[in-house]
C-alpha cells in the first residue's frame, strides 16, 4: 500500500487512516492526519501518524534530534562481511526514475546517510539483517545494502537477482521506540513480520533472541 498519494492516484494508507478517524471521532468535518513516519511501497511494517497538527510539530522534532529508534529486519542472499558495521555513504534523488544514486563520498548534491547493521539469523540460502537507521533518507537501506553487495532479496531495483511472487521487497519496519512528547511514556511498537514461509522461519527462530535488543 501506499502511505502517501503519489503520481498513481491510488488510495493512500494515511487517507484511510484519516476517514477512520472522522467517523470513529464522530467528526463532522475532515480529519486531521498527519504522516510522521512512512515506508515505500513494497516494504512492510511499522508507520507512524499524527492525530492532531501539534502532535506531528512535536514528533517531528523528535525526528530532527534522532529521538526517534528505527528498526528494520531485511532479508539479503548474501552475508556481509563484516557482520557487524555502520556504513556511511552519500545518497541523491533521482525523481524521474525514483531511484538513489549512491557515492562513497561527499558530493555536491548529495545527501549525507548513515545507518547500522547487523547479522541475526539464517537459514540455508538467506541471512537476516537487523538494520538501525541513523539518518532517513529515500531508499537508504536499500541502496546502502547494495552497495556493500548485499541487496534486499526481491528488490530488482538494486540489484536482486529475482523479485518476490507478491511484487514486496524483504524490508520490514519491524520496531520503532520514541517518547511520547506530552505524556513522556516510553512508546514500543512493534510489527510481526509478513505471512511469507521465509519471514514466518526467521520470526519464529530470531524474535525471542532480539524482541528485547
Amino acid at each position: 500500500m501506499l502511505v502517501q498519494g503519489d503520481k498513481t492516484g491510488d488510495t493512500p494508507l494515511c487517507e484511510q487512516v484519516q476517514q477512520y478517524l472522522k467517523i470513529s471521532g464522530n467528526k463532522p468535518g475532515q480529519a486531521f492526519c498527519g504522516v510522521i513516519h512512512r515506508i515505500d511501497r513494497p516494504v512492510s511494517g511499522v508507520t507512524l501518524f499524527a492525530r492532531t497538527s501539534k502532535a506531528l510539530s512535536r514528533m517531528n522534532e523528535h525526528l530532527r534530534q534522532r529521538h526517534l529508534e528505527k528498526i528494520y529486519w531485511a532479508i539479503v542472499s548474501k552475508c556481509p562481511d563484516p557482520t557487524e558495521a555502520t556504513l556511511v555513504h552519500y545518497l541523491k534523488r533521482i525523481e524521474k526514475t525514483n531511484l538513489s544514486l549512491i557515492s562513497p563520498t561527499e558530493k555536491e548534491g548529495y545527501q549525507r546517510a548513515e545507518l547500522q547493521y547487523r547479522l541475526i539469523g539464517q537459514s540455508e540460502r538467506y541471512f537476516l539483517l537487523e538494520v538501525k537507521l541513523i539518518t532517513g533518507r529515500h531508499h537508504q537501506i536499500r541502496a546502502q545494502l547494495a552497495a556493500i553487495g548485499c541487496p534486499i532479496k526481491g528488490d530488482l531495483k538494486y540489484g536482486a537477482a529475482r523479485s518476490n511472487p507478491d511484487a514486496s521487497i524483504s524490508l520490514h519496519s519491524r520496531r520503532m521506540l520514541f517518547t511520547h512528547p506530552v505524556t513522556h511514556q516510553e512508546i514500543r511498537i512493534e510489527a510481526p513480520v509478513p505471512q511469507d514461509p521465509l519471514w514466518q522461519y526467521f520470526e519464529t527462530m530470531y524474535s525471542d533472541l532480539y524482541t528485547k535488543s
